[in-house]
């Protein structure tokens, strides 16, 4: 939690192994990420940017089956299996009547949807998003909050970047409250609030 420019997405790029730590070593499940490959990784974590470019002409569909991308071979097109399990994750947050659209024709909150819904499609253990609710209107936020409670619950860690204390207030169990590149308080979030 903390305003733009705290340090937030930079942290987030810490955990995914895209930027290295001046000192230190970031862990996932007590192992170094330099322990990991980039395809285990993949299969362990996924990232829900704050907005991306969708630059082809996918269907919702196909967009979403890229999540699928780190159980594939090199080249290997996507089985009935993987299909299924992105439409799963379409249904999940709520766009089924959206799966067979342009991604290029949606609204930056349809869009934000479908990227969720790709990050879900990689079936990760650890869920990590960046501003989250920056593009949605009140419903979808409340839907976005409910399913990343839901996904918690179901042993999904999640891990979120937000400028918005009211969403922290309503997901965080630990809080990290950060300023201009620097922690200025961590823990659980009742007392990082208090």
């Amino acid at each position: 939690l903390g305003p733009n420019g705290a340090g937030k997405t930079t942290l987030l790029q810490l955990v995914l192994g895209w930027l290295k730590p001046r000192s230190g070593v970031v862990r996932l499940h007590s192992k170094p990420l330099s322990a990991y490959t980039r395809r285990e990784m993949g299969q362990t974590m996924s990232l829900v940017p704050q907005s991306e470019h969708i630059s082809f002409d996918f269907s919702v569909v196909d967009y979403v089956l890229l999540g699928r991308a780190p159980y594939l071979a090199p080249l290997e097109q996507p089985s009935q299996a993987d299909e299924i399990i992105a439409l799963e994750a379409i249904e999940t947050v709520g766009i089924s009547h959206l799966a067979y659209r342009s991604a290029t024709a949606l609204s930056g909150g349809e869009r934000q949807l479908v990227l969720l819904a790709r990050a879900l499609a990689q079936q990760p253990k650890l869920l990590l998003l960046d501003e989250p609710t920056s593009h949605l209107d009140l419903s979808n936020k409340a839907l976005l909050i409910s399913l990343l409670k839901r996904l918690n619950h179901q042993g999904v860690s999640v891990l979120f970047t937000t400028h918005e204390p009211e969403v922290a207030s309503q997901l965080a169990d630990h809080m990290v409250l950060m300023r201009k590149g620097k922690v200025m308080g961590a823990g659980d979030a009742e007392s990082v609030f208090d």
